[in-house]
C-alpha cells in the first residue's frame, strides 16, 4: 500500500512539473530564451515581431498607428531604419535619454509607441531596456518592444522587410 501511495505521489510530481514547464513556455518572449528574458521590463503582450510591425506598419494610415523610435546608435540609424522612424539619441546615454524623454513629453501618453535599437543580440543590447523603463514610468500605456533577437540586419534588411537610409 505504502508503495502504491509513493507511486501516485511521484506521478502528481510529475504532472505538476510538466504542467509548470508547459505554462512557464507559453508566457515567453518568442525568439529569446527563458534566461534572457527573465529580466527584461516589459511582458510578453508589450512586444511585436517584426512581421507583425511591417503589417501594422502597411496598412492605411489611422490615428492609433504606431510611432516607431529607434532608441539605438545614430550610424545604425543612418545606414538604414524602418521606415518613418524616428531618432533622439542612443538610450543608453544620459543625453540619449534625455533627448527621448523630452520627445515623450510631446506625444499623448495613449500613443501608440514601438522602441527598437537592434544593435546587437537583444539579450546584450544597452538601449532598449532604459528607454522602456523610462518611457513606462513617464506613464505610456501603449508601449512595446520590437523583438530582433539577433540585430536589425539579420532580423529586418535580411528578411526583405523596408528601410529607409539616412537622415
Amino acid at each position: 500500500m505504502n508503495m502504491i501511495r509513493g507511486m501516485v505521489t511521484a506521478l502528481a510530481c510529475v504532472l505538476f512539473l510538466a504542467l509548470f514547464v508547459s505554462n512557464s513556455r507559453a508566457t515567453r518572449v518568442p525568439g529569446l530564451s527563458h534566461a534572457e528574458d527573465a529580466d527584461d521590463p516589459w511582458s510578453a503582450s508589450q512586444t511585436v515581431q517584426p512581421a507583425d510591425l511591417v503589417k501594422e506598419l502597411a496598412a492605411p494610415a489611422h490615428p492609433d498607428q504606431a510611432a516607431v523610435v529607434c532608441v539605438g546608435f545614430r550610424p545604425l540609424f543612418q545606414g538604414a531604419h524602418i521606415p518613418h522612424a524616428v531618432f533622439h539619441g542612443a538610450a543608453s546615454t544620459d543625453q540619449g535619454l534625455a533627448e527621448l524623454k523630452t520627445w515623450a513629453k510631446t506625444i499623448p501618453k495613449a500613443t501608440n509607441v514601438v522602441l527598437y535599437c537592434g544593435c546587437c543580440p537583444l539579450a546584450h543590447c544597452p538601449n532598449l531596456r532604459p528607454a522602456f523603463v523610462a518611457m513606462r514610468d513617464m506613464g505610456f500605456t501603449n508601449l512595446r518592444v520590437l523583438i530582433l533577437p539577433n540585430d536589425f540586419h539579420t532580423d529586418w534588411i535580411q528578411m526583405g522587410y523596408p528601410v529607409e537610409k539616412g537622415k
